[in-house]
């Protein structure tokens, strides 16, 4: 049960992301940068003392890996933060969730995974869900299309970053694997920065407050607990559970922002929740079976 209680923390963690570059007064690219950039820097005394003799052993293939994960992480924090400037944090935290859509498929493709009929069924109750949540806040047209368009579009580079996971993650610890793909991820968000133009600084006392939050929240305290989950659980269940971020989001939305949450909303994160739970007990109830009779 603790990779999946682990996972349920994460979810709890990164559902706050969101709201804290909502808050922070910054370019897109800056945010993700002192994000990425201040979680190197925090693991960066655990990986020294306990994990820095596995560098050696890394092999090479695991490295292309773990650079590819780091970019197509980096983009994704810079389209999802771009699009919050464009629309509500229902319909970003939403659309940005959606990763059952590509992960089932390139589990499928990559990794040779069943698409059994549950995974169908729970992942088509949970994207109901979502897109239920932030019904409300769909546009048709205008700046509201843009930013639902970019948040569709960090759905898929972070489901390419998990999968990428899945793979690397079989020969790397948790610790090490995320401290590279982190590094990697803040090189190329300030290359990005440079090649835009963006500033490094000065930023108020404030923000900088905002950008530490991002690194020990949502990283630290999201993403880090679902790389280690990926050496016990697929990519599909770490990304079904995802799922469940809208209905915090929205919540604290609510509270923070007074965004309103209307009554598809409230309805559709009883659905996710029903989902989530649905997939997690056919995943638990499988791993019994092979237990006991093989």
């Amino acid at each position: 049960m603790r990779p999946y209680l682990f996972v349920l923390i994460g979810v709890l963690s990164v559902a706050s992301s969101a709201i804290f570059v909502k808050l922070a007064n910054a370019e897109s690219g800056a945010i993700a940068f002192y994000r990425m950039l201040f979680s190197v820097l925090l693991m960066l005394p655990l990986f020294l003392v306990k994990h820095r003799h596995e560098i050696k052993h890394i092999k090479r293939n695991d490295y292309v890996i773990m650079t590819l994960s780091g970019i197509f992480l980096a983009f994704h924090f810079i389209l999802w933060f771009e699009s919050l400037n464009y629309t509500s944090v229902a319909s970003s935290t939403v659309l940005v969730t959606l990763q059952p859509l590509f992960t089932i498929v390139g589990t499928y493709v990559l990794f040779k995974e069943a698409i059994t009929r549950k995974t169908i069924i729970a992942a088509t109750i949970t994207i109901i869900g979502s897109v239920l949540i932030g019904w409300g806040d769909f546009k048709v047209g205008g700046t509201a299309l843009w930013g639902d368009f970019l948040a569709l579009a960090a759905c898929a580079l972070i489901s390419f970053y998990m999968l990428c996971g899945q793979s690397a993650r079989k020969n790397v610890s948790s610790t090490t694997y995320t401290l590279l793909v982190y590094f990697v991820s803040a090189v190329t968000l300030a290359i990005y920065m440079i090649v835009k133009g963006e500033k490094f600084g000065p930023y108020a006392s404030i923000d900088w407050f905002w950008f530490l939050l991002l690194a020990i929240v949502p990283n630290l305290l999201g993403h880090n607990l679902f790389n280690w989950a990926l050496q016990y659980i697929s990519a599909n269940v770490i990304s079904i559970a995802i799922l469940f971020e809208p209905v915090g989001a929205s919540l604290l939305a609510f509270f923070v922002f007074s965004e309103v949450l209307r009554g598809s909303q409230i309805i559709g994160g009883a659905i996710v929740i029903v989902g989530i739970i649905f997939y997690t007990l056919d995943e638990k109830k499988i791993k019994k079976y092979f237990k006991k009779n093989y």
